[in-house]
């Protein structure tokens, strides 16, 4: 039997709605906008109008077209609901921009919320509980990590623009080449980029051999 949840909640229909159904125990959200300033408060509106005895709570992020910071205090809402209401949480299906912030972010792109849903185990030894201190540092590593990626925007985002202008690519081309040439070098994004932006400078050095060398697959493979 399907019950309703909240049909619709658009306190800011132009920023953020949350579209609800609750269906055998399990409450099924559909945020549909951007994950910025003021999307906590509107999912807190959501949450709290899941009845009680809800036994697991699952977001098709599919809708979201953009994140900024403001998506760190959505994600931290949602761990803490699963902690304090000891029920699984999961946010998955993202794309666009948002999936490239979690990758930023080196956040399991398939489900960011893993490292903080409640996931049932064996109970702990003595009986003790997981302590706040615990939960609380898993969180703020999230935190850091989101913090890490805006930090490195600036210079990901000046390295797409000099591809662009170079190899006459698309944005989002631009950033698979980047991308690639990460794995294929295994060296960090953001190193690769700031070797790319480096390089395109009159008097700039070239890029490290490696990248380079990944930086011509990654075109080739583009170009076939």
């Amino acid at each position: 039997m399907t019950s309703a949840a909240p049909p619709r909640l658009a306190g800011r229909p132009a920023t953020l709605v949350i579209d609800g159904r609750v269906d055998a125990g399990r409450a099924l959200l559909a945020p549909r906008g951007r994950l910025v300033h003021g999307c906590a408060d509107i999912l807190a509106e959501a949450l709290a109008a899941l009845p009680a005895g809800i036994g697991r709570v699952d977001l098709d992020m599919g809708g979201v077209v953009s994140m900024d910071t403001a998506g760190l205090q959505f994600l931290d809402l949602l761990g803490g609901y699963s902690h304090r209401q000891a029920v699984p949480v999961s946010a998955t299906n993202w794309h666009g921009q948002p999936l490239r912030f979690l990758e930023l972010a080196g956040l399991d792109t398939t489900d960011p919320l893993g490292a903080t849903a409640h996931r049932p185990g064996p109970p702990p030894r003595d009986g003790a509980r997981e302590a706040p201190e615990e939960r609380l540092h898993v969180l703020q590593e999230e935190v850091a990590q989101l913090r890490r990626a805006i930090a490195s925007r600036p210079v990901i985002d000046q390295a797409r623009g000099v591809l662009m202008a170079l190899h006459a690519c698309t944005s989002d081309e631009a950033w698979h080449i980047l991308r690639e040439a990460s794995q294929l070098s295994n060296t960090k994004l953001r190193t690769v980029a700031a070797a790319v932006t480096a390089g395109a400078e009159s008097d700039g050095p070239p890029p490290p051999p490696q990248v380079r060398a990944a930086l011509r697959t990654a075109l080739a493979r583009l170009r076939r």
